[in-house]
């Protein structure tokens, strides 16, 4: 059974972010002393005295405005509202009841909706007097809370959340240890989308799910959190992760745009397949370098995906093939994945990445018995034995053998782990990859000197 969703809604700078990352138990929102940081809607489970709940952070509403972002803004709240079950109107205690605030409460009541009134920031007891001119609204009974300490009444609006959700909610807790059949896949996997600002990473996720599920504008930047959205794609659920745009250091400001970069690159460590996005119509940059070594750090299965490719003329796929070869001459780190050329805007070629995607996924996964991948390094070294390091010594393979998944890790036994050097253990990687595969995953060689009596 579906859960039941619980959306946080208010004016700018009344503390949503705060009292959402309370609930879920992290910093999942940003949270900057600054109007309008949160923009997209943010979905986390939650879960309280033993129910379960999907928590949405949105956006700050500001009722009248006519400007492009705010109004897209607003659409994603009206759609968290639509999609709700309850509703968690959030206003500030200190500063009082706003007109702007008396704009929103009359959004709610025509939801039609359970609605719950979080009057924020009460820090000390002596503010509670505070509550008293937020009874104009006629939302019932104002509840104080303080999102930043955690006291002062969050758990007991949490309580109130639960009695308003449906009964259906309740865990059944099940025993924590799980055994896996190797072989056996999970349920889901999840993808970043990443990649540098205006590259159409959020027009992407918008036509993958077929939705307005991000907010899409020419402003580099306008995406700030990492976005989740769930879809259906070959028989498993795909949890796309669309992220800022990550620029260099010295072109990101502190503040916001610094919190929305630890955001993607934490984006990218939660994620089993990154997709690197780049723009068709420009050269690859330095950051976009960046960016695929810690793709390629990290450990994860990735896919390269040209977009814009619509707006090449020319197309052929001699074209295709060169430009393919340059992306993998300027990012050496991604060399094993495949580059998809599409286009956002015109859908064209999409399922492709989802494709590669998947396929990028089950290779990260793949397990490969000890006695064919010993058979494969044995063989490369009798056909080009290691390189002298010096006083004749040269390295010697005994044993191989896969040691873990995700990226897909070998260790070798050798006779001394100094006598490797750069072109061999690329030599070895090749090697494995013309055996086995492994298109769409980094894997690592790990080389442990074998014990002498």
């Amino acid at each position: 059974m579906a859960k039941s969703i619980v959306a946080i809604v208010g004016r700018p700078n009344v503390g949503k972010s705060t009292f959402f990352n309370r609930c879920v138990g992290a910093r999942d929102a940003i949270v900057f002393d600054s109007p309008g940081v949160t923009r997209d809607r943010i979905y986390r489970d939650c879960d309280w005295s033993g129910h379960e709940f999907i928590l949405v952070d949105t956006g700050g509403i500001i009722p009248d405005s006519t400007e492009e972002i705010p109004v897209q803004v607003r659409d994603q709240v009206t759609v968290a509202i639509a999609e709700a079950d309850v509703i968690v109107f959030v206003v500030d205690g200190k500063s009082g009841l706003n007109g702007a605030d008396t704009d929103v409460a009359n959004i709610l009541r025509r939801s039609n909706k359970p609605v719950l009134l979080a009057v924020n920031k009460i820090d000390e007891p002596h503010e509670m007097g505070n509550l008293n001119e937020f009874y104009q609204l006629g939302l019932g009974e104002p509840l104080a809370v303080s999102a930043m300490r955690g006291t002062g009444g969050v758990g007991d609006l949490l309580d109130k959340v639960i009695e308003k959700l449906p009964p259906e909610t309740r865990i059944e807790f099940k025993d924590p240890i799980e055994v896996v059949e190797e072989g056996a896949e999970p349920d889901n996997y999840a993808v970043a989308i990443v990649g540098r600002p205006n590259v159409g990473k959020s027009s992407l996720v918008n036509a993958l799910s077929n939705t307005k599920r991000t907010i899409v504008t020419n402003i580099p930047g306008t995406t700030r959190d990492a976005i989740d959205t769930i879809i259906a794609f070959g028989g498993k659920d795909v949890n796309l992760i669309d992220t800022a745009g990550i620029r260099r250091k010295s072109k990101v400001d502190y503040g916001v745009e610094a919190f929305s970069v630890v955001r993607s690159l934490k984006a990218i460590d939660r994620a089993d397949v990154a997709v690197l996005m780049l723009d068709a119509t420009q050269t690859i940059s330095d950051q976009d370098q960046k960016i695929a070594a810690k793709i390629e750090e990290a450990g994860k299965a990735a896919v390269i995906v040209m977009n814009k490719w619509d707006l090449i003329e020319g197309k052929t796929s001699k074209l295709q093939k060169e430009m393919t070869d340059d992306v993998y001459m300027n990012l050496p780190h991604l060399k094993f994945a495949e580059v998809v050329f599409t286009s956002a805007l015109t859908k064209q070629r999409l399922p492709k990445i989802l494709e590669a995607a998947e396929r990028a996924w089950k290779e990260s996964r793949r397990r490969v018995k000890t006695a064919i991948v010993n058979q494969i390094v044995n063989e490369a070294q009798t056909l080009t034995p290691a390189p002298s390091a010096g006083r004749g010594r040269r390295l010697r393979v005994y044993y191989t053998t896969q040691v873990s998944a995700s990226p897909p890790t070998f260790c070798l036994f050798v006779n001394d782990n100094k006598l490797i050097n750069n072109s061999y253990r690329t030599y070895l990687e090749r090697k494995i990859r013309e055996a086995f595969g492994f298109t769409g995953t980094p894997i690592r060689l790990l080389l442990r000197p074998k014990k002498t009596d």
